[in-house]
């Protein structure tokens, strides 16, 4: 067996499994799980009638690069979306989601050699860690600081050295912080000046409350980088179409790095069916029931949020679906939430990891607000409740 596996924890929800098991909660309340972010807002007819409309597509072997009609779509929609123009044939590539995407990027760029890092923000999708465990590196965690920007001073020269790879996440699961234009010039510079290789994953981009989050190819686009070197992006139609189980996405970005990624993935096997192709590109060219879904995510959190504000410290994330709560103990408070309502949320010590003394997901739990409004306003009453009456 790979060495590295031995270094792998277990996944958070598994951590969750354990914790809660002992609980049995009364049978007055039906179960209510705000702990997982998987979207469950209604999947669109046209989706579904573009994948019946393409079952034909099951017959034939699937191009690992992808038909040039959803490379379109995807480089249609970076423009309206971002104002960048990107080349179909050497810079955009289908992925089966950026989960499979972002773990297979870190096996295809790195080199495994002693001391190779590959940094990630702390806390992190659980994703990142295995993927540097995996290609035989050794994750290095940044935290985030008090506003839930990520600490970049905290990183010694000798650490960017030893860097190969970054991993960031803006909008961030799970604070929903979004990378500022200065934040992506430093980022940038130190990869100019170091040479690593920089993962955007930017899954939640899509839902946003006011203001479009920043892009990592937008920001490069603005800071003159137009040939946006070093980075790839990595975007989904999970949380943006609601269609979590169509497995889709695309990476963007830097052309030598993309079609290095190319070369990997012929060989690796991901390639994405015709027919989930074909399905996509109609949804990356709709953006009607994208703002559908943000309008349903404005409602949740506009009325939802001012109710658990009157009995705990959380604010509106700038984007994204969690909502990220400060709590006296996070273990404690999930597990008798659960006890006493049925109701389960995240941890968000089991989102981080212990750096530079502190565990900076310790002391705040993970809520997601996936669900349809009466099922999240109910769970947000039993929070209310248990909070109030100290149990």
């Amino acid at each position: 067996m790979n060495v590295h596996l031995a270094n792998l924890q277990a996944y958070p929800f598994e951590k969750l499994r354990k914790l809660l098991k002992d609980c049995h909660p009364p049978g007055k309340y039906s179960a209510i799980n705000m702990g997982i972010g998987e979207p469950q807002h209604p999947t669109q007819a046209f989706i579904y009638q573009a994948l019946k409309d393409n079952l034909s597509e099951l017959s034939k072997y699937p191009s690992t690069q992808g038909e040039p009609a959803f490379r379109q779509a995807c480089a249609d929609w970076l423009l309206n979306r971002y104002q960048v123009v990107l080349d179909i044939e050497t810079q955009i590539l289908p992925v089966n989601g950026t989960r499979e995407a972002l773990f297979s990027f870190a096996q295809a760029v790195i080199s495994p050699s002693a001391g190779s890092l590959v940094l990630c923000p702390n806390p992190f999708y659980q994703i990142y860690e295995g993927a540097a465990y995996l290609a035989g590196a050794k994750p290095q965690f940044i935290n985030v600081k008090e506003d839930f920007s990520l600490d970049w001073s905290a990183v010694s020269s000798q650490t960017w050295s030893n860097t190969k790879l970054v991993f960031v996440c803006s909008p961030h699961n799970p604070t929903g912080y979004v990378m500022t234009i200065s934040e992506w010039e430093h980022l940038f510079n130190l990869s100019d000046q170091y040479g690593f290789m920089i993962a955007s994953d930017e899954c939640y981009g899509e839902i946003y409350f006011h203001t479009p989050p920043l892009g990592g190819l937008e920001a490069a686009k603005k800071l003159g980088r137009h040939d946006f070197a070093h980075l790839v992006s990595f975007f989904s139609l999970s949380k943006r179409s609601n269609v979590p189980g169509l497995r889709s996405g695309f990476v963007a970005g830097d052309k030598k790095i993309i079609q290095d990624f190319l070369l990997y993935r012929t060989y690796h096997g991901g390639a994405m069916g015709g027919m989930v192709q074909r399905a996509s590109a109609v949804a990356w060219r709709d953006e009607d029931h994208v703002e559908l879904n943000r309008s349903q995510y404005r409602e949740k959190f506009t009325q939802l949020v001012p109710r658990l504000q009157a009995v705990l410290d959380v604010d509106y994330p700038q984007a994204g679906f969690y909502l990220w709560i400060k709590v006296e103990d996070d273990c404690d408070f999930a597990k008798k939430l659960y006890a006493n309502y049925h109701l389960t949320v995240l941890p968000g010590s089991y989102l981080a990891r212990e750096n530079q003394g502190i565990n900076p997901g310790q002391g705040w739990v993970r809520l997601a607000l996936v669900a349809d409004f009466d099922q999240c306003s109910e769970g947000i009453d039993r929070i209310v409740q248990f909070v109030q009456r100290g149990a």
